[in-house]
This record gives structure tokens, sequence and C-alpha cells, in this order.
């Protein structure tokens, strides 16, 4: 029996908690917050998407970074393998689109209740309002740094034979998300790559987005392009904002977009009929010239589109709104469906931490082992979570990285 210290009572911590308990281990979890499972407790808008249902394939892919590093992690503790988890706990879930798992009351307070009584069951020592300040190490055998406890930020040393550390990105603050593990494991020696939110809305130019704010666009192709280069598109929805773009769409771009939008502006396109081809689309436009051949085109066109987004489509179209439909040109009428399935927008940059669902970046797996998530530069220290250089879409994959990681570090550290 190990004596092990965890820093950090989120999604990872308090599982890694679990996992350890359940194999007869003296776990101390360490938490600076007044309670458990805070960024838990919003994740999924309060509802908590605990995992996804997918395919290897599909989980792999929606990886954004570093997914190769997760092959022992994910293939060791699956989606399926936490499904079960929680149903032997006691939590029933439920599948909504996409392969998203919830619990079947949408609250994720029973997430983190029924966690917190698992660790109270296997007599893991919980302590809250208590804020890591350092790792304490010492040199071992061979001159090899080994791990030797963590100092509170009270001054108390607190030795262990195992220190995790899962203390999160550094989204969310306001959860105690403050970047503290990159600290750590800066002092430990390891490697923390550039830190950026992921999942996160983002800014645009165009003074026109503002006059939508509010509105939220459903069934439409979002492209983001870097000159003639396609960096994301995808189908679904998206959201306009008082200071540009938001929604599951958009969330998602950011992720793969970050980097280069970092340095320079890019280019995104809102095909607004995504479920017609521009051919369908002028013949539906015809149609209704035909119907209304005497009217005005501000008038004949006003069906077509949300009221928030109609007059901006007007403004941009390219026809006098008061020109009668009998008078357009075909040469006008193409440019307006060009304008229609290629709606423009210029993206400026992402929106900060505070705002974003969670980090890109953190500590550089190849100095962790990818089968133990122990560190290759410290022996008996891990890292497990969002500190590490992971990230995911969203839909339950960025928890499903939480769960694997902490088994796979509860499951190879030696009774």
């Amino acid at each position: 029996m190990a004596k092990i210290l965890i820093i950090g009572g989120g999604a990872a911590g308090m599982a890694a908690a679990v996992f350890l308990g359940e194999k007869n281990h003296q776990v101390h979890l360490f938490e600076k917050n007044e309670k458990l499972g805070k960024k838990l407790f919003i994740t999924g808008k309060g509802r908590c998407n605990i995992t996804n249902t997918c395919d290897d394939e599909t989980f792999f892919k929606s990886v954004v970074t570093n997914a190769k590093f997760l092959y022992s992690a994910f293939y060791g503790y699956s989606n399926q393998d936490v499904v079960s988890f929680f149903e032997n706990l006691g939590l029933a879930v439920k599948e909504e689109r996409g392969g998203r798992i919830f619990p079947v009351s949408d609250h994720s307070s029973d997430v983190i209740r029924i966690l917190e009584k698992r660790m109270k069951e296997l007599d893991v020592k919980v302590h809250l309002k208590s804020e890591a300040e350092a790792l304490l190490t010492e040199e071992g055998e061979n001159g090899e740094r080994k791990i030797k406890g963590v100092r509170l930020r009270n001054g108390a040393e607190i030795l262990g034979e195992k220190v995790i550390v899962a203390t999160g990105g550094f989204s969310y603050q306001a959860t105690g998300s403050t970047g503290d593990g990159y600290t750590f494991a800066k002092e430990a020696g390891h490697t923390v790559t550039q830190l950026r939110p992921a999942l996160v809305p983002i800014a645009t130019k165009e003074e026109y987005v503002t006059q939508m704010q509010g509105l939220a666009l459903k069934n439409i192709r979002f492209t983001v392009k870097d000159g003639k280069k396609v960096l994301y598109d995808d189908f679904g929805e998206l959201l306009f904002t008082h200071f540009g773009i938001s929604g599951p769409l958009v969330l998602t771009a950011s992720s793969y977009i970050g980097k280069k939008l970092e340095k320079k502006e890019l280019q995104g396109y809102i095909d607004l009929k995504a479920a017609l081809t521009e051919e369908q689309l002028d013949a539906r436009l015809l149609r209704e010239f035909e119907a209304g051949i005497n009217r005005q085109f501000k008038n004949v066109i006003t069906g077509m589109f949300p009221a928030k987004l109609y007059p901006v489509i007007l403004e941009l179209g390219g026809i006098a709104p008061d020109k009668k439909v009998n008078e357009i040109t075909r040469k006008e009428r193409q440019d307006f469906i060009h304008l229609v399935k290629h709606f423009p927008l210029t993206l400026v940059e992402l929106r900060p931490f505070r705002e974003a669902i969670i980090t890109q970046g953190g500590v550089k797996v190849k100095e962790i082992n990818p089968k133990t998530m122990e560190s290759k530069l410290v022996k008996g220290l891990y890292f497990i979570g969002e500190v590490l250089d992971l990230d995911a879409v969203t839909g339950g994959f960025n928890l499903q990285i939480a769960w694997s990681t902490a088994k796979a570090a509860a499951e190879f550290i030696e009774e």
C-alpha cells in the first residue's frame, strides 16, 4: 500500500482517487477550493457530458492534439468502461444526439456527488481549502530525481511516495484553474507547450455582425480559410454575439485555427442555405421572382431569411432593395446567390481564457510515459487530465481524456 497525494479535485483527480482507493492505497486529495468539482459542475451547461459512445476511430479523430499519446490510456479504459463505471456506482445515464452521454437527471452535481460518495466509502482523505504551493523532490538512486511530497500554501509539508498532478488547465479561472500545474511541471524540469484558449468563441471584424447579436443559425456550413487552404469546414449551428461568433461550430473551429489566428486574420464563410446547391438556390429564387414579378426585391426575399439577418443580406446583396425583380439581371442574381452561399466573416482573434471551455497546450507529452502517465524526469510524479498537452472537440471527449489518464496512472501504481 502506497501513500499517494493527488493535487486537484476535478474530474481527473477525483477519478484517480477512486481508482487508487479501490486498490487499497492510502490516498490524500488536496483541493484549493471549498468544494470538489467546481469546473465539472458547469461542464455541458451544467448537465455534464460524461463521455461519448462513438467508435474508437471517431474518438481519436475528435482529439485535436496528441491523439496517438492516448492510445494506451484509451484502450485501457474506454468510453464503454466509463459508462459501466458510473452505472455501477448507481448513476443512471442516457445517450443523446451524437453519442453524448449525460446523467438522466441532467445534473452535473449528481456526477460529483457519486464520486464523493465513493471516495468516502474508500476512506480517501479529502483536504479542501488546501492549496499546493510546490512539489518536493529529492535525489534518488543513480542520481535520478524522485518525488518526496507536496508543500502546501500554509507551509505544511506532506510526504508521499507518489504525487499525481490533476490541476486542470487555464480556462474558467474562477473555478480555480489558474495554471498551478504548469508551474509544478516547469519546476520539475518539464516543458510546457504554448497555452491558448480552446473551444472558445471568436471575435470578428465586420460591424454588421453586431446587428445580428443573439441570432442562432441552424443547419448551416461554416468554413475557415487561410488564403485558398481550408483550415476547417463543418455543418451545424452558429450563434452571432456582440463581439463576433460562437456556437458549436465556432467552438470546435477555434481548436483547429487558434495557432494560425495568433499570427494573422482568417477568412470565414457561412453557407446560409447549406441544404441547397447554387443551382437549386437559383431555381428557388427564380420561383420567388416569378410569384412576385412586379414586386420589389426587398419584399420578395423577406421570407427567405431570419429577421435579424434580412437587413444585412439586403445591405450586402448588391441589389437595390427597391428594384423590381423583373429588372434584376442574371449577374446580379448570381452574385446574390454567391453571397448567400459564402456569407463573409473576417476572424480576428480567439476570445480570452475566461470564456474558453478548455486549454490547448500543457505538459509536453513526450516527457510523460503514455502507458502510466508517470514523468520521465521525476520518478513517482504523474500528470493526468487537462494539465497535459491534450485536447479534443466538444461532445464528452475531454472528460474521457480525464477518466482514461486517471485510470492509467492508478492502474500502474504498484500496491
